[in-house]
């Protein structure tokens, strides 16, 4: 059975909760809250595929220490606009 859309949607806001790293609970849980109603389903998955990667990537891509892969390049970017002053002095 395919997951709907809302079912969806709770899944990642609480995959977004519960990280590995404190900082990322708190910059994705926030994003997730604010964005994930208004994503399209490809954007969903996109989303879905990136709290697959590693917290401290995750952390690095968004505070611009590390270089965002391709893929999720637009998605962090906007993930990085709401986490000023959490990955770095605003």
């Amino acid at each position: 059975m395919a997951e709907t859309r809302d079912t969806m949607i709770k899944r990642l806001r609480m995959r977004s909760m519960r990280r590995g790293i404190k900082e990322m609970d708190l910059i994705l849980s926030a994003f997730a809250d604010a964005h994930l109603a208004d994503f399209s389903d490809e954007a969903l998955m996109v989303y879905d595929q990136l709290l697959s990667e590693n917290d401290h990537d995750i952390y690095g891509w968004v505070g611009g220490q590390l270089p965002t892969p391709a893929a999720y390049l637009d998605l962090v970017t906007q993930i990085a606009t709401g986490a000023e002053g959490v990955t770095r002095p605003s």
